[in-house]
């Protein structure tokens, strides 16, 4: 299992963005009461989404951070990482942006999605 703390060695920008999204089934009936129901375990019921941005890094450490992306996009596997002030759990990164602002800098905006699953 590949970790990203370890592998890639950047830390992201303050501004972290955490976004919460509880898996639930809703009923709604037709006099508007609704009933919700929890899907599947309870502790996989509120995953965390994390918007990353990695400011004014080298040309060499944005490689490494897309290296590291574009290995798991290839192979479809989650990687471990620990968000600031949070717990490790597995993630998987369904998009990147790449902006080249200055020569020799970048800046790279991701998204990183919590995923569940066997150990």
């Amino acid at each position: 299992m590949a970790n990203f703390n370890t592998t890639v060695n950047l830390e992201p920008d303050f501004g972290v963005t955490k976004t919460n999204k509880p898996i639930k089934r809703v009923i709604r009936y037709a006099d508007g009461f609704e009933h919700r129901l929890i899907f599947g375990l309870a502790a996989h019921q509120n995953p965390k989404v994390y918007s990353l941005t990695f400011e004014n890094i080298s040309e060499s450490e944005s490689d490494t951070l897309e290296g590291f992306l574009d290995a798991r996009a290839l192979d479809s596997a989650s990687f471990d990482f620990t968000p600031p002030n949070d717990v490790q759990g597995k993630y998987v990164c369904d998009n990147w942006t790449k902006r080249i602002p200055f020569p020799n800098r970048a800046t790279i905006n991701a998204t990183f999605r919590q995923v569940f699953e066997p150990s």
